[in-house]
């Protein structure tokens, strides 16, 4: 297995290197680890310092336009290894991360395993009005999702690993989807991906196993309301752009049950809660209306800018690069 870890801001420092210190210390051993850097010269030679002795980590420059999915894309023609995972830049894997997404590729139909990513709060604790069932937010697994290895639609971009294969088959991931440094938070490019992989290749299947756990920081300002309606509002412009891609029908089969089941079953919670003077219940209950109505009404701005013309992305091939260290 080779990893990818996206990265592009000395201010994530820190964290860059505790997420290679985990990946090196994991049970079943990387090939390698690639670290991306996004158009960032002062990060790149930064790193390229810091692991100038070690053999098993790559420092390697975007080679496509600024954001993650070109990052992700460069790290992919890069990698040696036939399947490669990536982790996000500010998380931490646990030591038998990489083997337990090793054991879901025993079975060759296998194309993606993906695994459970825990919030950890910077505040330290989770804020009492957060509902769980919003976690994706913050990156992270969210309350609804089925327990155990289970067969899915998609996996979540920040822990996850593909066969080699699926690019061959899919192309790589698709650029004007996904974030952008630090403009508006967009997601969902793994989203699209997977169901794209699954169009070109319809006997694969793609897994989430929740023993492959990492740890991911939330940092402080993303505790706070502003932000957690603004990137419900981003996922609104970003399905959008999904459903442009693949069509409302299958770009939108999991959120169907989310918005009908898991999120009515969250209100029903926080009511109850506020009814036993549980602290936040009421926020939780009103946060899930309220993310609910942001991500409604960004579906429906990037629903009409699609139709405008207004957005463009594309699905670049991936082809395997031997790529020199940088």
């Amino acid at each position: 297995m080779s990893v990818v870890v996206c990265v592009y801001t000395e201010d994530r420092w820190t964290d860059i290197l505790a997420a290679v210190s985990s990946v090196r210390a994991q049970s079943y051993p990387a090939l390698e680890t690639l670290l991306v850097v996004d158009h960032n010269p002062a990060l790149k030679d930064r790193l390229a310092r810091e692991y100038k002795e070690d053999a098993d980590v790559r420092v390697l420059a975007n080679t496509g336009p600024r954001g993650l999915s070109a990052g992700r894309n460069t790290g992919i023609a890069a990698a040696r290894g036939e399947i490669v995972a990536f982790l996000d830049d500010d998380a931490v894997a646990e030591r038998d991360w990489l083997r337990h997404f090793a054991e879901g590729y025993a079975d060759p139909r296998v194309m993606a395993v993906g695994g459970r990513t825990v919030p950890v709060w910077a505040s330290g604790r989770r804020p009492d009005w957060f509902p769980e069932e919003f976690d994706w937010v913050v990156g992270c697994t969210y309350k609804g999702l089925p327990p155990g290895r289970v067969r899915v639609r998609n996996v979540l971009g920040g822990n996850a690993s593909f066969r080699r294969a699926a690019f061959d088959a899919a192309g790589g991931f698709a650029t004007g989807i996904g974030r952008d440094g630090d403009r508006r938070p967009l997601g969902c490019e793994e989203t699209e991906l997977c169901i794209r992989l699954t169009r070109a290749r319809p006997d694969a299947v793609l897994l989430i196993d929740d023993r492959a756990v990492i740890h991911h920081r939330v940092p402080k300002a993303r505790e706070h309301f502003a932000y957690f309606r603004a990137r419900a509002y981003a996922e609104g412009l970003s399905k959008a752009l999904v459903a442009r891609s693949v069509g409302a029908d299958k770009g939108l089969e999991s959120e169907r049950r989310y918005t009908t089941r898991v999120l009515p079953a969250g209100v029903a919670r926080g009511l109850r809660d506020a009814l036993l003077a549980r602290p936040g219940g009421v926020g939780r209950a009103g946060a899930i209306v309220a993310g609910v109505c942001a991500a409604a009404g960004g579906y429906v701005v990037g629903s009409l800018r699609a139709r405008r013309g207004g957005t463009a992305f594309s699905v670049p091939s991936i082809a395997r690069a031997e790529a020199a260290d940088e």
